[in-house]
């Protein structure tokens, strides 16, 4: 504060810009709590429609990928992007598109956590 009880013009405007820094700093945070872990036995509950052309087994067949035992970041990511339309089939971007962040991290908790299963 300067002489006489009043507060200088910047030093107001630091303490608006360092309590919107610190809100910025808590919201990601809590993003990023929000993103950790889906919940695998939802997923499970969800997997009907995955499982209908992906192998359970990890097989691929007909040019269909597996898609058991991804890291979870990775399915979520490919998910997205059928969401956000960044990739071309149009199948997967119909089914990604209604999909929840929820759902997604659901999904990719529980086909995470089948073990990858080689061909014989």
């Amino acid at each position: 504060m300067a002489r006489g009880g009043k507060a200088k013009p910047m030093q107001g405007f630091r303490i608006h810009l360092a309590s919107m820094l610190l809100a910025l700093v808590c919201a990601q945070a809590a993003s990023a709590s929000n993103t950790t872990k889906g919940d695998k036995a939802f997923g499970e509950y969800l997997s009907s429609l995955c499982v209908t052309c992906h192998q359970i087994t990890g097989r691929a067949t007909g040019g269909i990928p597996p898609i058991i035992a991804w890291p979870d970041d990775q399915f979520i990511a490919v998910m997205n992007s059928y969401r956000n339309k960044d990739r071309e089939n149009l199948v997967m971007r119909n089914i990604a598109a209604p999909l929840t962040d929820e759902e997604i991290a659901a999904l990719a908790a529980y086909f995470g956590s089948l073990p990858y299963q080689p061909a014989p």
